[in-house]
């Protein structure tokens, strides 16, 4: 058996989510016990991919060269636990776009998937909105909600897993070698 991937939204899951978005390194902030987390799932057995809609970007907010740099700090703060993320997946686009990448929409885990090779029914995808879990459920893959981000508000489906944050999904999802 080979590796398995986890899928993660980026604002809520992995940083305090804003809502005027993350615009700069300033205002990015880690949640706490992220960065263990993430090193938890890859000591697992588990590949880490980030897929993350930043309309932030297609409305002149944050420049792409800005948003690299948040995404850089933020693989250095997981680096520093120990832990890897493997790719990070954008979708820059405004819903006005009707882009196919922008979750809902599956584009960002059809790429990741493409460049990956993962099999979805053996994936997770853990997010904190409706639409992480709804763009999970229409890639085939297994979705997961946490509490953090706006995941306190939101009604999950009866048969969606829901956690207190990545640390407790970390913790609870079995190793890839029980997974089989």
């Amino acid at each position: 058996m080979g590796i398995r991937f986890v899928l993660l939204d980026r604002d809520g899951v992995i940083n305090q989510d804003r809502p005027e978005s993350v615009r700069s390194r300033n205002a990015f902030v880690v949640l706490p016990s992220v960065p263990e987390a993430i090193a938890l799932l890859n000591q697992k057995g588990y590949a880490v991919l980030v897929v993350t809609n930043q309309a932030c970007v297609g409305r002149g907010q944050l420049s792409r060269e800005e948003l690299d740099a948040i995404h850089r700090l933020m693989s250095d703060e997981v680096g520093r636990a120990g832990g890897q993320i493997e790719q990070i997946y954008v979708c820059p686009h405004i819903d006005q776009d009707h882009c196919d990448c922008r979750k809902p929409k599956t584009g960002l885990i059809d790429q990741a998937r493409q460049e990956c090779g993962f099999q979805p029914a053996e994936t997770w995808m853990v997010g904190d909105d409706l639409r992480d879990i709804q763009a999970a459920q229409a890639a085939g893959c297994r979705p997961a909600l946490v509490r953090t981000g706006k995941g306190g508000q939101v009604v999950a489906p009866a048969d969606v897993p829901i956690f207190w944050d990545l640390m407790h999904f970390a913790v609870t999802i079995p190793d890839v070698e029980q997974a089989t």
